[in-house]
């Protein structure tokens, strides 16, 4: 059987115009949005070297990223498959300023494959990154400006996870995991899966082994981050990523009131990639987080010039699909030709905003699926808009 032409690679997609029309009101309205905010656009390629694309990532995005080899120079590159890194180059070494900097995004990345069965492995990434400012201020202001672009989508958040990657770090080292049994428990944690969990602690060293079985619990409101406390052991390292993660909910419960603040110590997205506080956005109806977002330090410092950052990102193609309530296209229909003016009124009626589709010979009757509504039609010496009736 011959193999189809058309036919697209799984998981990638075409995204047709009713899509297409929500994905670019949605970007525009975002990127202006973050921009009334003082943060700034950057594009970065899609393309880059290996080694620049992969620094300071961890492994779980180097599994992620497609890599071809350059035919000009015969190194290896790599199809981006997140942009916050490249960000983060941008600010280290092309911006290069002393001061607090604050960056947004919005383009294609690649993945291998899915992160689930209906995802894709092309999303649409977007995004806001703040450098410079390792206070607090800087968690609270990107966690608000979250906030503020899912309710643009018309996706308000059910709940925003808050997590600190240092508390499982503080385990790993106390227990002395081996990096490929780090790799694993991650990888359970993450998944909730307790089974797994319990066979993997078997020989960890107390008190590890109880605190690491323990976090799976250390979840819900503010009692959770005292059940944290209470569950793992006395670290200097845990009791202060406890007290970050206690400042920050303290932060945004005064200055948002409403926003469903929660805490969930065994959520480890990108664990090798954050170095602080990191926390994931739901909305109801959804599978999975919509948006992620964090602490990550140690980029900047794998550049060569250490900055704190923290920002957080989405797949604009997922959140676009929350809200589906955009109008449908209305459009006037056009001769193609005449006199008493009639391109002027076109482009008087296009400067005012409205749609306006020239009606080209032969296609009567189809009009109305280009958005036809309204016509242009001569009365007198007038032209002047009316609704279609029946088919045109």
């Amino acid at each position: 059987m011959t193999l189809r032409r058309w036919l697209l690679p799984e998981s990638i997609e075409d995204v047709l115009p009713a899509e297409a029309r929500r994905l670019e009101r949605l970007r525009r309205d975002l990127l202006d949005e973050f921009a009334l905010h003082g943060y700034e656009l950057v594009m970065p390629p899609l393309l880059e070297y290996l080694e620049s694309l992969l620094t300071g990532s961890g492994r779980d995005l180097d599994l992620r990223t497609f890599k071809l080899v350059d035919q000009i120079s015969g190194r290896t590159m790599g199809v981006r498959a997140d942009i916050t890194p490249q960000v983060a180059r941008i600010d280290a070494h092309l911006l290069n300023r002393q001061g607090v900097t604050r960056l947004c995004y919005c383009g294609s990345v690649l993945h291998t494959l899915p992160s689930g069965l209906t995802a894709t492995r092309e999303p649409l990434q977007i995004g806001a990154e703040l450098y410079g400012h390792a206070g607090i201020e800087a968690d609270v202001e990107i966690v608000r400006l979250l906030a503020r672009a899912l309710e643009i989508a018309g996706a308000r958040a059910s709940r925003i996870d808050l997590g600190h990657v240092g508390v499982f770090r503080a385990l790993a080292a106390r227990g002395g995991l081996e990096p490929e049994l780090e790799q694993e428990l991650f990888a359970v944690l993450q998944a909730k899966d307790v089974p797994s969990l319990r066979e993997l602690v078997r020989e960890v060293p107390e008190p590890a082994r109880s605190a690491l079985l323990a976090l799976p619990e250390c979840h819900g409101g503010p009692e959770a981050l005292d059940r944290v406390l209470a569950l793992l052991p006395d670290d200097a390292d845990i009791a202060q990523a406890v007290a970050a993660l206690r400042k920050l909910g303290a932060e945004l419960a005064a200055d948002l009131p409403h926003l469903p603040v929660s805490f969930d110590l065994a959520d480890l997205r990108g664990y090798h990639y954050h170095s602080g506080v990191a926390f994931a956005a739901y909305c109801g109806g959804y599978p999975g987080a919509i948006a992620l977002g964090g602490r990550y330090d140690k980029v900047g410092k794998a550049f060569g010039r250490g900055r704190p950052a923290t920002g957080f990102s989405m797949d604009l193609r997922q959140l676009s699909r929350i809200e589906t309530t955009l109008p449908a296209p209305r459009a006037i229909l056009a001769p193609c030709s005449g006199g008493n003016g009639l391109r002027a009124t076109v482009a008087a009626l296009r400067g005012s905003g409205e749609t306006v589709i020239e009606a080209l010979p032969g296609h009567d009757g189809a009009w109305r699926e280009t958005g036809c509504d309204r016509q242009l039609i001569l009365r007198g010496n007038e032209w002047v808009v009316e609704d279609i009736q029946g088919e045109s």
